[in-house]
C-alpha cells in the first residue's frame, strides 16, 4: 500500500529521536511505498539536510514553519467576508467557552478550522489574511465578548498580535497544495509521526480526500506544549489562548482519526483526558535496537560497588538527589563508586552540571589510602564519548540508577535492561510499565529510599542478576524494532481493511484490475458483468490507469 508519513521536525532531517524511529519504521515496511510530507522547524534543519532514503521513500515535500512567507494571494471581497466569518469563529472558539445549549466547543472549532481550509483550497492560500488587522480585529472581539475567559479578557494589542503570528504559523499547513489526487489524496493511509502540526495535513486529507489518519504519540504533543509555555515569560493571555488552540486542534484529531497509538500507558492517559475514545487507543511501545547490547547482555564482567548514571545532564534527571543518596550509600557500603555518564543540554545544563560538581566534591572529599598518595573523588562525572560504545557505558555498573523527577518514554532504562543490568528508578513517567517487576522503583525526591535501594542490589550479588536476567527478556520481548515494525503493519492493515476503496484501477485494455488496490481491502460490488467503460456506483473518482510492472520497475 502507499503511505503518507507526516513529521514535524523530524524525518528525513537529521536530527531527533523521532527521525530515527521513522527510519527504522520506512526501512522495516520495505513491502510498502513511502511518501513523506515534512514540515521543518528552522533553516539550520533545512541546511543540514536528508537521512539517506531508502528505496521505498518515493517522494519527499517540505514545508516550513519558521518563516514569515508572503504567499501574493489577495482576496476579493467574497473571499475577505468568508475569511473574517470563519476566523470570528475560530476566536470565539479559543477565546468564550461554549454554553450548554449552543455548539459544542469541538464542533465550533472544527467548522472553523475547515472553513478556512476550504477558503484557503479556494484561493490558494492564506498566509496574509492570518496575520492580517481583520485576524487581530477578530481575536479582540472575541476577547472582548461577553463570557470570554479571564485571560483573554486581559490581552493588549501585543498579545493579540503575538497569538496572531503564532495561529499563522501554526494553520500555514492548510496553504500548502498537498492536497490534490497526485497528493495526499492519492495514499492508502496518513501516518502522522506526532500530533499537533504533523496531524493537521492528516486531518486535512481526510476532509478533502477521505484518506484514513493514524497518529503516533512518543510523547503527547499537547503536553509538551503545556510545559514549554510554562517554562518561559510569555503572557498568560497569550498562553491561554494558544493552550485553547491547541487543545482544540488535539480533540479534533483524536476525533477523526481512525487510530492513536500511545507510546506507553502514560501518553495514553493524557490522550484520553484530551478527549482521545478509548475504543481507538493501542498502545505500540517504541522500538530499539537490540544488537548494539547483545554482547554486555549475554554477560559482560563489571565492578562490583559501582553504580552507574547515563542520560542527558539537565535539572530534570535531579542529579542532587542522586548525590545525596551516594551519600548515605557510602555510610553502608563505604568502597562503592558512582559513575555519572552523559553530556549537559544547553546553558541550563552546563550550570547544573557545574552545580553537581561542586556538590560532590563537597559531599565527597578526595580520598587518599596514605599521607603521601594522591586522592581521588568516588564520584566521576565522564562523557559518553569516553566509552566505546553506550553499551559499555551500562557495562561499567553493577546497578543502573534512574534518578529523575520528570521522564517520557525511559529509553535509557531500556538500554540498561537490555544489557542485562538490575535498576533502581524512581517512580515518573513511563517507568513502572517499562520495568514491571525486573527493578527496584522509589518515589521522586526521595534520597533515603533511593540509597536504600541501591544498597540492598549492591549487597546481593545473586538478586542483581536475576533482575537483570529478567529485564533483558522483558525488553527483547516488548521494545525491539521488530515487534515495533510488527505492530504498525497489523495497525496499517487493519485501518486499510476497513477503509473504502476510493478508486477503481484499469489495465492497458481498460479492464478493470480488482487486485490493483491492497489486498486487504474489503472491496464492495462485482466485477462479473461491468462494462469496462463505466466506473462502479461505488467509485467516487474516475478510474486510475495502472503502471505497467516494467516502467516501476524503471522507475526505481
Amino acid at each position: 500500500m502507499r503511505i503518507g508519513l507526516l513529521t514535524e521536525g523530524g524525518y528525513p532531517y537529521l536530527n531527533g529521536d523521532a527521525g530515527l524511529w521513522c527510519d527504522r519504521l520506512v526501512r522495516g515496511l520495505g513491502q510498502h511505498e513511502f511518501d513523506v510530507y515534512a514540515l521543518s522547524r528552522s533553516r539550520r534543519q533545512e541546511d543540514e539536510g536528508w537521512v539517506p532514503l531508502p528505496p521505498q521513500v518515493r517522494r519527499v515535500r517540505t514545508g516550513p514553519l519558521w518563516t514569515v512567507e508572503d504567499d501574493g494571494v489577495v482576496l476579493g471581497r467574497r473571499a475577505r467576508r468568508r475569511f473574517a466569518e470563519h476566523y470570528d469563529e475560530l476566536a470565539t472558539a479559543l477565546c468564550v467557552p461554549a454554553p450548554d445549549s449552543a455548539t459544542p466547543q469541538a464542533d465550533r472549532f472544527a467548522s472553523a478550522l475547515y472553513g478556512l481550509a476550504e477558503l484557503a483550497s479556494d484561493e490558494g492560500g492564506l498566509p496574509a489574511a492570518l496575520r492580517s488587522e481583520t485576524a487581530v480585529r477578530a481575536l479582540e472581539r472575541a476577547c472582548r465578548a461577553p463570557g470570554a475567559r479571564r485571560a483573554a479578557r486581559e490581552a493588549r494589542v501585543p498579545e493579540l498580535l503575538a497569538v496572531a503570528a503564532q495561529l499563522e504559523r501554526a494553520l500555514r499547513p492548510l496553504s500548502f497544495d498537498w492536497y490534490e489526487d497526485d497528493g495526499l489524496g492519492a495514499v492508502d493511509l496518513c501516518h502522522a509521526a506526532s500530533g499537533g502540526a504533523a496531524a493537521l495535513p492528516g486531518l486535512l486529507a481526510r476532509h478533502f480526500t477521505g484518506v484514513p489518519l493514524l497518529v503516533t504519540e512518543y510523547g503527547v504533543r499537547l503536553r509538551t506544549h503545556y510545559l514549554a509555555s510554562g517554562a518561559d515569560d510569555t503572557a498568560p493571555a497569550v498562553r491561554a489562548l494558544l493552550a485553547a488552540f491547541h487543545g482544540g486542534l488535539a480533540a479534533e484529531v483524536y476525533r477523526q482519526a481512525a487510530c492513536v497509538t500511545p507510546g506507553n500507558a502514560h501518553a495514553r492517559r493524557w490522550q484520553e483526558r484530551c478527549g482521545a475514545d478509548r475504543a481507538k487507543l493501542r498502545t505500540v511501545y517504541p522500538g530499539m535496537d537490540a544488537a548494539p547490547f547483545a554482547e554486555v547482555g549475554e554477560g559482560s564482567q563489571h565492578a562490583d560497588n559501582t553504580l552507574t548514571w547515563v542520560g542527558r545532564i539537565e535539572p530534570a534527571k535531579d542529579l542532587v538527589s542522586l548525590l545525596h543518596a551516594f551519600a548515605e550509600v557510602r555510610k553502608a557500603e563505604p568502597g562503592t563508586r558512582l559513575r555519572i555518564v552523559g553530556a549537559p543540554t544547553g546553558a541550563e545544563g552546563a550550570a547544573y552540571l557545574t552545580h553537581c560538581q561542586a556538590l560532590a566534591t563537597h559531599l565527597f572529599p578526595d580520598e587518599a589510602e596514605g599521607r603521601h598518595a594522591v586522592g581521588e573523588n568516588p564520584v566521576s562525572f565522564e562523557e559518553t564519548d569516553a566509552f566505546p560504545s553506550p553499551a559499555e557505558a551500562y557495562a561499567s555498573g553493577a546497578v543502573i540508577v534512574l534518578s529523575s523527577v520528570v521522564e517520557g518514554f525511559p529509553v535509557g532504562l531500556v538500554e540498561a535492561m537490555l544489557c542485562g543490568r538490575a535498576t533502581v528508578s524512581t517512580d515518573v513517567g513511563a517507568v513502572v510499565e517499562v520495568i514491571g517487576g525486573t527493578g527496584l522503583v522509589v518515589p521522586p525526591r526521595n534520597p533515603a529510599a533511593l540509597a536504600g535501594a541501591c544498597v540492598e542490589l549492591l549487597r546481593d550479588p545473586e538478586r542483581r542478576e536475576r533482575l537483570g536476567a529478567a529485564a533483558r527478556a522483558r525488553a527483547l520481548e516488548l521494545f525491539t524494532v521488530e515487534q515495533n515494525i510488527a505492530a504498525f503493519h497489523g495497525i496499517y492493515l487493519d485501518i486499510v481493511s476497513h477503509s473504502p476503496v476510493r478508486r477503481v484501477v484499469l489495465d492497458d485494455t481498460g479492464e478493470p484490475l480488482p487486485f490493483a488496490v491492497p489486498a486487504e481491502a474489503h472491496v464492495p460490488g462485482r466485477w462479473a458483468g461491468r462494462p469496462a467503460h463505466r466506473t462502479p456506483a461505488w467509485a467516487p473518482g474516475p478510474p486510475v490507469r495502472a503502471t505497467p510492472v516494467s516502467a516501476r520497475e524503471g522507475a526505481r
